[in-house]
């Protein structure tokens, strides 16, 4: 049977170790999280920021781990912007994931909300601030989130399912094949094309932050 106390995640979390193959090709560190190229990215520009500190989502951030996690929120998301033309982000709120560690996920991806949600409108519920994430968990002990531009929403977590978000924006994106991390980890294809969108992406942000 599987265990998954929060003390087995926690020893046998990929975020945690900084030696992981999840953190293999870090872009940034600080004294508080990782910022990584994601190791099976959906797209070239495909970034994780993930707070060293073992928190399943950003609703558990303490204060001073949010107001660190803005700032990077807010420098990466620009690169992305002004590197690819526009960008999308998401995260699996203690549902959907299949890491139980928080990662946010920031990607290029210009499209509307439908093609995320196809189940309409009435299961977004648009936001402006993401305070109102930690407010959300605090009453219900999970969301899902997710952007595109400047527009932010949740999601009704009845249709919640692992890989939620990676599925999707992979549909839409147009690299279904890339949805499901661990079958692409499988795949020697994907994975060469991973590694060139990776290389591409760490010599695009090398040459941004000069």
């Amino acid at each position: 049977m599987d265990d998954f106390t929060e003390e087995n995640l926690k020893n046998n979390c990929p975020h945690c170790d900084p030696n992981s193959f999840a953190l293999k090709y870090p872009l940034e560190k600080t004294s508080k999280f990782w910022i990584v190229c994601d190791v099976h990215p959906l797209t070239e520009g495909h970034i994780l920021i993930i707070p060293k500190k073992h928190l399943s989502c950003i609703g558990e951030y303490q204060e001073n781990d949010y107001s660190e996690f803005l700032s990077l929120f807010n420098k990466y998301s620009d690169f992305i912007r002004k590197t690819y033309g526009y960008v999308s982000t998401f995260e699996h709120g203690k549902i959907g994931q299949t890491v139980f560690h928080s990662h946010v996920h920031l990607l290029p991806f210009k499209g509307s909300s439908i093609e995320i949600i196809p189940e309409g409108l009435n299961n977004l519920a648009l936001f402006s601030d993401f305070s109102h994430l930690k407010d959300v968990f605090r009453k219900e002990g999970k969301y899902l989130y997710f952007s595109i531009g400047d527009k932010k929403w949740v999601v009704n977590t009845g249709l919640g399912s692992p890989r939620f978000f990676r599925d999707r924006f992979a549909k839409a994106i147009g690299n279904p094949l890339r949805g499901d991390w661990k079958k692409m980890s499988q795949n020697s294809k994907l994975m060469m094309e991973a590694e060139r969108d990776i290389q591409d992406l760490r010599d695009k942000w090398n040459s941004f932050k000069k």
